[in-house]
């Protein structure tokens, strides 16, 4: 089957390579370059940079919406698309032999939306997985062609969890390309009044609540890390919280108050008398620093949390 591919980010790449390695890919579909870092370097995506390294055409759209004639002229069998970043029009979804399939990381109809991985953890789900569904207008409400599940554990973060969902898509697209190839391929409609949203993370969202159980923002932290980052403040100054603990002691002290600090790391008070360690985190302007760099820094009974919104 002649395939065009369409994604962005680097939760593509291994997708894209592996249809490279077994299949006809003839273009690719990404999001056009982006200003990146401090100095705002123009930056290609990783699928685009995948791509161009593979001596594969790369189209980049502004607005797919308007700018979609370079893709239907190519006239694919299959379009395939893995976290593209833009609603794709139905002139585009029309113009393959075999439709357009998505490869979505989380198990639909729940976390539609660009960001289900953060928020499977951040909910402190015990389970995700991949959909791989025929596209539709409206934003990951096709018709799913094969899902899997797969655990997250304890200590697992958006960069575990997206390297595991991405091999497993991998796999799974496989098979559902060989059932579209030979015919046998079965789409199920999705219970639209079950569909929960996962938009983009918001700059808000970062921010550590210490009103939350400790549960609560030890999974608030896993599902920011690495990337953005939860954050609290400290004498209003940022601090990036990278990696915590949800303590067994309990505690009458007020919710973002130090309560102890050793070389296991920061002993924060949480919502409903819990409490989190904090293990590594880093101050503005320096590097991360772990518990036996910190626990001498933050005296007992300093407060964090207060005038968050300063940085």
């Amino acid at each position: 089957m002649k395939i065009v591919f369409m994604g962005t980010p680097a939760f593509a790449v291994p997708i894209l390579r592996g249809l490279i390695n077994r299949h006809q890919v003839v273009a690719v579909v990404t999001q056009p370059d982006r200003p990146v870092g401090r100095k705002r370097v123009l930056t290609p995506s990783p699928v685009k940079i995948e791509a161009l390294e593979q001596g594969i055409p790369v189209i980049q759209p502004e607005k797919i919406r308007n700018e979609y004639d370079e893709i239907v002229a190519i006239k694919p069998d299959l379009i395939v698309t893995a976290a593209y970043g833009q609603l794709v029009p139905n002139a585009v979804l029309e113009a393959p032999k075999h439709g357009c399939i998505n490869v979505h990381a989380s198990l639909l109809p729940k976390y539609r939306g660009g960001a289900p991985i953060h928020q499977a953890i951040i909910d402190g789900e015990a389970e995700t997985g991949i959909s791989i569904m025929y596209m539709a207008e409206k934003l990951d409400a096709g018709d799913v062609l094969r899902q899997q599940a797969i655990p997250i554990g304890r200590d697992d973060d958006v960069q575990t969890m997206h390297d595991k969902l991405s091999v497993l898509g991998l796999s799974l697209l496989e098979e559902t390309l060989e059932e579209i190839a030979t015919g046998k391929a079965v789409a199920v409609a999705q219970d639209h009044s079950k569909a929960t949203f996962a938009p983009n993370i918001k700059r808000e969202q970062e921010v550590l609540d210490w009103n939350k159980t400790a549960e609560e923002l030890n999974n608030q932290i896993r599902g920011m890390r690495p990337w953005p980052v939860a954050y609290t403040t400290v004498e209003q100054k940022r601090l990036k919280v990278w990696q915590s603990v949800a303590s067994k002691e309990e505690t009458e002290q007020q919710p973002g108050e130090v309560i102890e600090a050793n070389k296991n790391g920061l002993y924060v008070a949480c919502g409903q008398g819990t409490v989190l360690c904090l293990t590594v985190v880093q101050p503005a302007g320096k590097k991360p620093m772990d518990a036996k760099q910190l626990w001498q820094q933050f005296p007992i009974g300093i407060k964090l949390g207060e005038n968050n919104g300063e940085s």
